[in-house]
């Protein structure tokens, strides 16, 4: 008889919530911390914005009017916008050069480390072995970090960045330089959490 508590009973294609992952990591790189009131939030949002009413409506996801409307003064009363709608929009684009230079080091020298725990199953020259639930922190290389990064700025969606992540991972963690591990692939579904960072 055999465990089957550590094999999913469909492994299938990755939730992996890479996007999000990949937002937590820029933000943990912010050398300082962003607005924490509704009011310096709109201020900055306000200036990120230029101005535009129709730009900032539609990062925090409310109507133009809404935004037209919306005195500075009101936001230390009642703010229109939710907080946590404010907050997210401002660490979103707060010190956009300070997240700039993390990718580019990322993309030209740095890599990324990647720790996740997920199903991996295995394939190599013809053969399979039994995939299982495994916990994994490795770092992957540069060029493996440029096509993440750079698909990631493409508007790639989880689902599309999900085969560059096993793909990064596979050699970075699995393949062995040299051996006969190099035709190896890994299959990387049904992931439990992911955390990425610079």
């Amino acid at each position: 008889m055999t465990d089957d508590s550590t094999q999913p009973s469909a492994p299938g294609r990755a939730t992996a919530k890479i996007l999000d992952a990949l937002q937590r990591a820029e933000r943990a790189v912010i050398t300082r911390h962003a607005p924490k009131s509704a009011l310096a939030q709109m201020k900055f949002l306000r200036t990120r914005a230029k101005g535009s009413a129709k730009t900032l409506a539609a990062d925090l996801g409310v109507s133009r009017s809404t935004v037209e409307r919306l005195p500075l003064r009101r936001l230390k009363e009642a703010p229109e916008a939710p907080p946590a709608t404010l907050t997210e929009a401002t660490e979103e684009q707060w010190q956009p050069q300070v997240r700039a230079q993390a990718r580019q080091h990322a993309a030209t020298s740095g890599g990324l480390v990647i720790s996740c725990r997920a199903y991996f199953g295995f394939t190599a020259d013809g053969t399979s072995d039994e995939g299982r639930v495994k916990d994994i922190i490795t770092a992957v290389s540069p060029d493996h970090a440029a096509q993440i990064l750079q698909r990631r700025e493409a508007g790639a969606t989880d689902e599309y960045l999900q085969p560059l992540l096993a793909e990064a991972i596979t050699y970075s963690y699995f393949q062995e330089v040299g051996t006969t591990r190099k035709h190896l692939r890994a299959d990387f579904t049904d992931v439990e959490w992911l955390n990425i960072s610079f």
